[in-house]
């Protein structure tokens, strides 16, 4: 985490320097905004925290120097007491937020925080949408969690060697994705031919996989090739394997240990050179050991295995995901890509997600569409937190996010909504920390 601090006061810069430090920051501290933006680039990944009042260059010419060279870039203005004015024009010049003087650590270190959150997110997500752009048909793996930065090295590594997959995730979860991903990086030269197991009925398994000869049986009328013979060269993709029929295990088992086939009317047996990636939602061992799934299949495709993390146990891939998803979305249907509090991303960090990434991605298209029929729900009681008073601010917090979305982060409009005075509600969006400061800006 990286922060540029401007402060021309000696003693305070290295007071605030110290405090920046301890809460693991790298820390480049200037007296003078003239100095701070000869080493600032486009580039640089982490906050920009500036007192307003300067020997030189204000911190507000600082604020307008930095929206022109990347306007998603966080500046904190530090302000002196009182001054909301000059808050009110650096919010409005586009400052993250604003800090007053005298402030303590906690309240530093809150804001910088969340800024370098955002940083981190507009940067990951530049860099999806430009490998996107230059490889606009490959997947992309959105995560930053240790299990799927975990995940992505095992891709790296697995992808150029060959081996066969298989892939364990829940219903949603992107194991076709994934799969996807492998063959990419892979370089193989033939097709990705995906094959879902459930939804092949078994009575045209057979001429599906293997293919046929003209005059196989009653409608065979020319030669077909089958996906096997079809993923040549490639990738074949068994998706929901464990819903494969024993018969046809069999048969397949077999033609993945020789690497030939032959089709159904034909005596000749054809060699195929394909990897295997195959996916399961099921413990395939389990079912092995039940009699319901053949073991030496299991052991035959299951040379490496991955396995994806549902959705809520990687909350924190909640808004990279959202915000790659409705990048996507709003693209495709020309729509512009939607805004959000923190606290209603924390609700949908909190929600379980049963679906996965099928379920966030389809709410991401409804949030463009502007169809998100959802209230953000009741928390549940916190530990130690059951009391009705404590009760009651988390309801109150909930109404008062629902309003908030409503229309769209407009405080006044929320106000009137919920017939409280505008003061009021502002004291009460500060003390549940509901709206980002950019919002505020336009409404003070």
């Amino acid at each position: 985490m990286q922060a540029i601090l401007v402060e021309d006061e000696a003693p305070l810069r290295l007071a605030t320097t110290q405090t920046l430090e301890l809460g693991g920051f790298t820390v480049r501290a200037y007296a003078s905004a003239e100095a701070a933006l000869a080493a600032l680039d486009a580039d640089f990944d982490g906050v920009i925290v500036s007192d307003v009042r300067l020997g030189g260059a204000s911190g507000l010419d600082l604020l307008a120097q930095v929206m022109a060279i990347d306007a998603e870039l966080p500046v904190i203005i530090v302000t002196g007491h009182g001054d909301v004015a000059m808050a009110v024009t650096a919010m409005r010049g586009g400052a993250y937020d604003f800090i007053e003087k005298p402030f303590n650590g906690e309240r530093l270190m809150g804001a910088v925080g969340r800024a370098q959150e955002r940083r981190s997110l507009v940067l990951e997500n530049r860099r999806l949408k430009s490998a996107w752009a230059l490889h606009p048909d490959t997947p992309q793996l959105v995560g930053r969690t240790p299990a799927m930065e975990r995940l992505k090295v095992m891709v790296r590594n697995l992808a150029p060697s060959g081996v066969d997959v298989l892939i364990n995730g829940e219903t949603g979860s992107g194991k076709d994705v994934l799969a996807r991903l492998i063959h990419a990086a892979s370089e193989r030269k033939g097709h990705f031919v995906a094959i879902n197991c459930g939804a092949l009925p078994e009575s045209i398994f057979e001429s599906e996989m293997f293919g046929h000869e003209a005059g196989a049986f009653t409608g065979a009328q020319k030669r077909r090739v089958g996906k096997l013979e079809y993923a040549n060269n490639g990738t074949l993709f068994l998706d929901e394997i464990e819903s494969m029929p024993m018969a046809l295990q069999v048969k397949l088992l077999r033609v993945l240990q020789e690497r030939k086939l032959e089709r159904l009317g034909g005596n000749d047996a054809i060699a195929v050179n394909f990897r295997v990636i195959a996916a399961s939602k099921e413990n395939l061992l389990a079912l092995a050991d039940q009699g319901k799934f053949r073991a030496d299949l299991y052991y035959r495709i299951g040379v490496a295995t991955l396995d994806l993390p549902p959705l809520r146990q990687r909350p924190d891939d909640i808004p990279l995901l959202l915000a790659h998803f409705t990048q996507e979305a709003a693209q495709r249907f020309g729509r512009p890509v939607p805004a959000w509090t923190p606290a209603t991303m924390r609700a949908w960090q909190d929600a379980p997600w049963p679906g996965n990434l099928r379920e966030l991605r389809n709410f991401a298209e409804r949030l463009v569409l502007d169809i998100v029929q959802e209230a953000p729900a009741l928390p549940a009681p916190e530990p130690g937190k059951t009391s009705l008073p404590a009760r009651m601010e988390q309801f109150e917090q909930a109404l008062i996010t629902q309003a908030l979305a409503a229309v769209s982060g407009n405080v006044a409009s929320a106000a009137e909504q919920l017939g409280v005075p505008r003061k009021t509600l502002y004291d009460k969006i500060k003390k549940y920390q509901l709206l980002p400061p950019r919002l505020l800006a336009g409404e003070a």
